[in-house]
């Protein structure tokens, strides 16, 4: 292999594997914590502890493997160090609510307060070079002169997305009143924070989803008016190459390689 060949590789960002995520960050502790923490068994406080240490484990170890960490994960990880710290220390358990509220609301305020920056958050959430050819774009708006227009549609897509966190503010906080009622550090108060992390993906998640899909679909229809490209030359490189092998091709591609073998 060459030297540049060397450098393209390591250019490549090895992504994150969304099943391993929900498996650490959800699936794992949510039965630690339903399953485990009884008396007989890890009890409320150790079960907690090793609850959280699986997500807080996949964090250290998902950066130093991408080294690619980003403001949400870290504002994910310091959620998950403060549940622990109000259970093991047994803070009044009305804390979650606000804990869990808190954590989309700072990052809603942190994308909304980054407009006034050089680097908007919304650049790395949603007009991205894993999403999009953004120098093909970017060189086409310059071309177009229309640079000043696709600013606005960033800064709407930017409230939009904003929205998205506010969304999700509110359920997380609503789900945290409804669930969590227990004295934090007893076994009810861990049932019950199992309850909450089992139907954070559904009921915070799902709402909030959707509102950033609006903003995406917002920003793509928004570019190729600007742009004149159609949304698959938009696409990132890497997932028009994905798009461009149909289920024929890759057939044909497989029976040529057993018929080689």
């Amino acid at each position: 292999m060459s030297a540049n060949e060397n450098v393209e590789v390591s250019k490549k960002k090895e992504k994150e594997n969304p099943f391993v995520s929900i498996v650490f960050n959800i699936v794992i502790p949510v039965i630690v914590l339903s399953k485990l923490t009884s008396a007989d068994r890890l009890g409320p406080v150790y079960g907690l502890i090793v609850a959280l240490a699986f997500p807080t484990v996949y964090f250290i170890y998902d950066f130093l493997k991408r080294r690619n960490t980003n403001f949400i994960s870290i504002v994910g990880f310091v959620s998950i160090l403060l549940t622990g710290i109000i259970g093991v220390f047994e803070f009044p358990s009305e804390w979650i609510a606000y804990k869990e509220a808190s954590v989309p609301f700072l990052i809603g305020l942190a994308i909304l307060i980054s407009l006034k920056t050089p680097y908007p958050l919304v650049r790395k959430l949603l007009y991205n070079d894993n999403l999009m050819d953004v120098q093909l774009v970017d060189r086409i708006l310059d071309e177009k002169n229309k640079r000043e227009e696709f600013d606005r549609v960033l800064v709407n897509s930017t409230y939009l997305l904003a929205l998205s966190f506010l969304v999700s503010t509110i359920t997380n906080f609503v789900l945290a009143k409804v669930v969590i009622h227990s004295l934090s550090g007893t076994e009810a108060f861990t049932q019950e924070l199992a309850k909450m992390t089992a139907l954070s993906l559904p009921v915070n998640a799902l709402p909030a989803t959707v509102v950033m899909m609006f903003a995406l679909w917002y920003l793509i229809s928004n570019l190729k008016k600007t742009t004149g490209l159609t949304m698959e030359e938009m696409l990132a490189p890497e997932l028009r190459e994905k798009m461009d092998e149909s289920p024929k091709e890759k057939t044909d591609k497989d029976s040529s390689e057993e018929n080689k073998e």
